[in-house]
Parts: C-alpha cells; structure tokens; sequence
C-alpha cells in the first residue's frame, strides 16, 4: 500500500546536475591583463587596480545572475 510509484532519482541516473559559473576567474584574469596593459603605459598598478575592479564587477554580476535563479 506504501509503494511510491515515482522513485527519487540517483545521482548516477536521472538526476540533474547543480551547475554553478564561476567569476572568481574573471577577478583573475583581469588583473593579470591590466598588469600587462598597464605596464605597456607605465602605470602598473593603475592596471592591476582597473582590472580588479572591472573582474570584480563582472564576478558580482554572475553570481547576482546565479543568485536569482530557480533550481
């Protein structure tokens, strides 16, 4: 009588996977091009500076992304 006619799905089988992106990459990356580029024009660390806070603002708009959406 307590038969359950839809068993949960295994993680194995028919589950679906929780992807998340990752911007923490992107923090990364920047800076690192914003050495390279600031370098080129003799301010170092007005590049590190630019490219952390443009990867930060691209890693807080992914997870602002991520943050709203339905599982």
């Amino acid at each position: 009588m307590n038969e359950n006619p839809r068993p949960k799905p295994t993680p194995g089988k028919n589950a679906t996977p929780n992807t998340t992106s990752a911007g923490g990459v992107f923090i990364a990356l920047f800076a690192l091009v914003g050495v390279f580029a600031g370098g080129f024009m003799g301010q170092p660390t007005i590049g590190l500076l630019g490219g952390l806070a443009l990867g930060s603002a691209i890693a807080i708009a992914i997870w602002l992304r991520e943050r709203g959406r339905d599982d």
